[in-house]
């Protein structure tokens, strides 16, 4: 197998984009799957690298990126080590960063030969926050063949209660726990002024409804950070949408980090086996 590490560099800041890639090389043109990680997420969390493997095993080129400003370095890219990025990300950022990413695909820079990627057969797959971002991403790029949603948000306009958005005006920051690591991690106000400067562009529910690529979801019963109806509303957007349910799982679809083991989650081989199905049908 093939295991590139690279580094994208933004067009429109100065954070770089860290990324690896994933394929096993038999000179034919391959599928290409880009990954997008979610909130605290990062591209190497838990389960992402077996689950990389598993797709370059069965036949995909598999990228996954670190969004610029999701407080990874590339000297610590499992950790936490710019809680300013972090604080300052926000959603059109992101989108960028996803523009990027895709550019250097189909760029002459890219590390993968174009003799192993068919770029005709590019596909979004993103989890959680990055599930929502690659919905976005699909409505404003025609180079995007198909979409993977694990555990969605359907919007970002209501993320927050309204007790937390007059605080996060008055005081410019609210900070977020994150339990594992026992870090406050900042988030300031510009991601809330991002979401309604540029409404019409963050709208996840529009994007959805009128996204012309086919759509793969998937989501738990038992998601204690996003509640499985977001998944049945984007049903109810797009009809035409593979909705798959799994009864019991959570957020993470039974996973962790660190992750220990050398094998998957039972959740992430169906997501793999149905994924694989899904995009080369």
């Amino acid at each position: 197998m093939i295991q590139e590490n690279i580094i994208i560099t933004s067009t429109v800041h100065k954070k770089p984009i860290t990324a690896d890639i994933r394929y096993i090389s038999n000179h034919d043109k391959k599928p290409l799957i880009l990954f997008v990680h979610g909130f605290k997420g990062f591209k190497d969390w838990g389960v992402f690298n077996l689950m990389a493997n598993e797709f370059a095993q069965n036949g995909f080129v598999f990228m996954k990126i670190n969004l610029s400003h999701n407080g990874t370095t590339p000297e610590q890219l499992i950790d936490f080590a710019d809680l300013q990025a972090f604080g300052n990300n926000n959603f059109s950022i992101e989108l960028d960063d996803l523009k990027d990413s895709i550019d250097y695909l189909f760029s002459s820079s890219s590390i993968v030969p174009e003799k192993e990627v068919d770029l005709n057969d590019l596909n979004l797959m993103g989890h959680s926050r990055g599930g929502g971002l690659i919905l976005l991403k699909a409505k404003e790029e025609e180079r995007i063949k198909k979409v993977i949603t694990l555990a969605a948000i359907n919007d970002l306009s209501k993320r927050w209660p309204q007790s937390f958005l007059d605080e996060w005006k008055e005081k410019g920051v609210q900070y977020i726990e994150n339990k594992r690591t026992n870090q406050m991690m900042p988030l300031y106000v510009q991601l809330y002024d991002d979401v309604l400067k540029n409404s019409a562009r963050l709208s996840i529910p529009k994007a959805v409804k009128e996204m012309k690529q086919p759509l793969l979801a998937f989501h738990g019963t038992d998601d204690e950070t996003l509640p499985v109806e977001m998944a049945h509303q984007m049903k109810e957007w797009k009809p035409d949408t593979k909705l798959l349910v799994f009864e019991n799982e959570n957020h993470v679809f039974g996973a962790a980090h660190p992750w220990e083991r050398n094998n998957l989650p039972e959740a992430y081989k169906k997501i793999i086996k149905e994924t694989t199905d899904f995009i080369l049908k």
